[in-house]
């Protein structure tokens, strides 16, 4: 092995004296999701038509949040560079545009937030439920005994 490789070749592997290729025990990635390979899940899983809306749900809450709140950010940064006029322009005694558009990033972020947070208890949280409910009756009815969530279930908190 030399330090001047920046990916050195793995070790050799032993071989058995009687197979020429030697097969490597199954590991837990070698399994895939369900429904890919080999697997011992249950065949519910696999056609579980609201998993792929739970995560086309997810997808669409995580980019309308991120586009919020980064794409404020962006337009300041790109108003701050582009724009110097504009953002030194006043507004009423020392208060600048680039101060007040400053000053709005924070209410934009908590309002992204709170979108955030609404749309995920209305929409993708009822979903997610319907999903883990299912699973846990479908891994019940295969395994012929009620199994617990992995998951712990939320407490309550400050807005149960």
């Amino acid at each position: 092995m030399s330090y001047h490789q920046l990916f050195p070749d793995p070790p050799p592997q032993p071989r058995s004296p009687g197979r020429h290729r030697q097969e490597a025990a199954p590991q837990p990635w070698d399994m895939g999701h369900p429904g890919q390979g080999p697997s011992d899940a249950p065949s519910s899983y696999d056609d579980h038509a609201d998993l792929g809306g739970l995560r086309s749900a997810y997808r669409k809450l995580r980019r309308v949040a991120t586009l919020t709140a980064l794409g404020y950010f962006v337009v300041f940064l790109l108003l701050s560079g582009y724009a110097p006029g504009m953002m030194t322009g006043r507004v009423s005694g020392g208060l600048t545009t680039g101060i007040l558009l400053g000053l709005v990033q924070l209410p934009v972020a908590l309002a992204a937030i709170a979108v955030y947070e609404r749309i995920a208890r209305n929409r993708v949280d009822p979903l997610a439920r319907s999903v883990r409910e299912q699973a846990e009756a479908a891994t019940a009815a295969t395994t012929g005994r009620p199994e617990r969530s992995a998951w712990p279930q939320p407490s309550g908190g400050a807005r149960a």
